[in-house]
């Protein structure tokens, strides 16, 4: 018996009744011969993690466009934060903690330059539209590995591409992940905020604080110790009916009050602009754009797709750089 054998028999002998096992995966769509240390969830897991569009989401906006300070989220921790708690309660839950973790890692992977103002702007634009959670899924079947994707097994994609409020994930791992980017993004949201002086701890409304606390850890000791304690030994993930309803009410006034606040999103005007601008060129220059793209369109992808994708791929500094070089003059030098 290998190290992978040993591991997939531990997992059946800890695990809940009600965790994905790793030898019970739907497998892959292209068929790989097993590795003999890592069961396949660690192996996306790992996959993830060393891909390309992973590294580049430390420099994507969370919230704050181009905030100055070192301390403001972006999506690389974000993400990060989101694993973290979700790993929490998949431990207590006794749940598969390796495809857990590899559906937080992969969850934001489709997101824009600037965050939803970028995602926006080519929902707009797009033919087909755009979203972040089907783009984050184009990247692991598509666009990773010059063309050839991550060949990442079906639970993973699945959790990656339901991670969004009206998702259903098939998993109860995928379903982990769901409410940890909420519990993550609201609380993080909160801290920044306060941060950016937009808002005061004491400005929150009273009758969320009273009931998930009153600091952003309370609030997170407390969401995530309800989530825990309602699924224990239970076919679903759930929190309490008062809890979740405190969490939502929290999460449509930092809406009103701080993702449409004018001074979180004072460069929106200009990142609308930037990027039909670097849309409409590339549409027009596709022959610009890198060899891996000009790949797909070769195997029948559409030019608005092929062009949306290497628009969303870019980090913040790179549309910048790349605006600046092809549409602001430079001095003239002998």
């Amino acid at each position: 018996m290998n190290i992978r054998e040993t591991a997939e028999l531990l997992e059946e002998q800890y695990l809940s009744p009600y965790a994905s096992l790793s030898r019970n995966t739907r497998g892959r769509d292209r068929e790989e011969p097993p590795c003999d240390i890592r069961p396949e969830y660690q192996r996306d897991r790992d996959r993830i993690l060393h891909s390309k569009s992973f590294r580049r989401l430390k420099h994507k906006t969370q919230v704050f466009l181009a905030p100055e300070g070192d301390h403001y989220r972006t999506r690389l921790t974000h993400t990060l934060e989101v694993a973290q708690i979700a790993r929490t309660v998949a431990r207590a839950l006794r749940l598969n903690e390796n495809l857990t973790e590899a559906i937080a890692l992969g969850h934001d992977l489709g997101h824009t330059p600037f965050g939803h103002s970028g995602e926006r702007v080519l929902n707009e634009i797009c033919q087909d539209g755009f979203a972040h959670y089907r783009q984050s899924v184009r990247i692991v079947e598509v666009l990773e590995k010059e063309g050839r994707g991550l060949n990442l097994t079906k639970e993973v994609r699945d959790g990656i591409l339901n991670h969004r409020t009206s998702g259903r994930p098939s998993t109860l791992e995928g379903c982990v992940v769901r409410l940890s980017d909420k519990i993550a993004y609201i609380n993080h949201d909160i801290d920044d905020a306060i941060r950016a002086r937009l808002l005061t701890e004491e400005e929150l409304p009273s009758c969320y604080t009273e009931v998930l606390g009153h600091s952003v850890r309370e609030r997170l000791n407390t969401l995530i110790h309800d989530l825990i304690l309602n699924s224990l030994d239970r076919p679903v993930i759930a929190m309490s009916p008062g809890m979740e309803e405190a969490m939502q009410g929290l999460r449509t006034w930092m809406f009103a009050h701080v993702y449409t606040n004018p001074a979180a999103k004072a460069e929106d005007g200009r990142v609308e602009k930037l990027i039909t601008y670097l849309y409409d060129y590339y549409y027009i220059h596709i022959k610009e754009l890198p060899t891996e793209y000009q790949n797909l369109m070769e195997r029948g992808e559409k030019r608005e797709r092929v062009v949306c994708d290497y628009i969303a791929g870019m980090s913040d500094i790179y549309a910048i750089d790349t605006f600046e070089k092809l549409f602001v003059p430079k001095a003239w030098k002998v």
